[in-house]
């Protein structure tokens, strides 16, 4: 979603990308000085689904439910579902505005605004080259992600999938199930990235009985220990160790590609993976060719490279996966609070209000830590 005042030389412009993690370039810190903005929103069509739940306000249709407020306000709400077509061109190419070509097109553009977590697709050097700031709403969907990825868990240890496809077939093959269904309890579980969802999902492991580890940036203490999560410092030499492994990682270039066929062959034999984190953080076929294996007894998450996925994309395909296009962080209950958010940090914005510091990732042309 994004905001900016009505075009005139110099003015300032703003839009939010692509839901359910909303890419917005709004102007800040200046203050709304005279005219409204201009806010750009780029969301997923609701299509049939849109009119069954007012609280689905992540679709195009209703578009964080801030139309009345920003309208009330004098500001225009652009609001489209194409993020490269010709509405986003209305705001100055920011929504789609990931490339440096485009920040360098787009003049009046000075916030992009994603609603939700994960501002890896905006082009953050050039962004912040340009002078722009990156925000987003830091913990909107961290619960929602977290949970996700323990069912996910679940789901692949206990080989869940193949019975539930024999009850929608009409079949009855315990063995078909059993011969590779496990408990949790007593497994190592690790998580690579121990931020707000990597914490929340040692948290719920806990009542499981299960050795937890992580490995981050950062030794975290004392709520790792509390848990009783053992700091791992050496990345390759806490793999061998994992019976599951969730990724919990920002995509960067220091992360991009970072399991491939040489680190996925270090983890144990008959490793669960988890990745809700991003797609190309893992070398896809080497992760395709480990399943079909069984280096990997089973591979889940709702990230792609790239997304969307192409219909022979070949984690659609290879065996034991428990993948599905990215929902993990859009439950209902995610996108009314990330709505919320967004709401607070446009009303901050046009008063040149700071946003909470944790919801920058670019300011003053410097990236969060974890996009270094």
């Amino acid at each position: 979603m994004s905001a900016t005042r009505h075009r005139r030389p110099g003015d300032a412009e703003s839009d939010l990308s692509r839901a359910p993690a909303l890419a917005g370039d709004t102007a800040h810190p200046a203050a709304s000085t005279g005219g409204g903005k201009k806010i750009v929103g780029v969301f997923y069509k609701g299509g049939e689904y849109a009119d069954g739940n007012p609280d689905f306000v992540g679709c195009a249709e209703h578009a964080l439910g801030i139309r009345g407020w920003l309208e009330s306000q004098g500001h225009q709400y652009v609001v489209t579902d194409d993020k490269d077509g010709p509405n986003c061109g209305e705001a100055g190419e920011a929504p789609g505005g990931r490339a440096a070509s485009r920040i360098a097109r787009a003049r009046s553009l000075e916030l992009l605004l994603t609603a939700g977590i994960g501002s890896d697709h905006v082009d953050l050097a050039a962004a912040a080259a340009a002078g722009l700031t990156v925000a987003e709403v830091t913990g909107s969907n961290t619960v929602s992600v977290a949970e996700d990825q323990l069912m996910r868990v679940l789901v692949l240890v206990r080989n869940f999938l193949p019975g539930h496809r024999q009850a929608v077939a009409g079949e009855w093959d315990v063995a078909g199930v059993a011969h590779r269904a496990r408990d949790l309890e007593g497994k190592t579980v690790a998580t690579v990235g121990a931020g707000r969802i990597g914490r929340l999902l040692l948290q719920r492991l806990k009542p499981f009985g299960c050795r937890l580890l992580y490995h981050d940036r950062l030794r975290i203490e004392p709520e790792m220990e509390e848990l009783g999560a053992e700091f791992e410092a050496d990345l390759d030499a806490m793999l061998p160790k994992c019976d599951v492994v969730v990724m919990n990682m920002p995509l960067t270039d220091k992360t991009r590609g970072m399991f491939d066929k040489e680190r996925i062959a270090r983890m144990k034999k008959g490793v669960t993976i988890v990745n809700n984190a991003r797609g190309a953080i893992m070398d896809t076929q080497a992760v395709a060719d480990a399943c079909a294996t069984g280096h990997i007894a089973g591979y889940g998450g709702d990230v792609w490279h790239p997304p969307p996925a192409p219909k022979d994309h070949p984690w659609r395909y290879m065996p034991n996966n428990a993948m599905t296009p990215h929902i993990s962080g859009t439950t209902i209950d995610g996108q009314l609070r990330y709505a919320a958010g967004v709401k607070d940090m446009l009303e901050r914005y046009f008063k040149g209000q700071d946003f909470p510091a944790q919801n920058y990732i670019v300011k003053e042309g410097k990236l969060a830590g974890q996009y270094q």
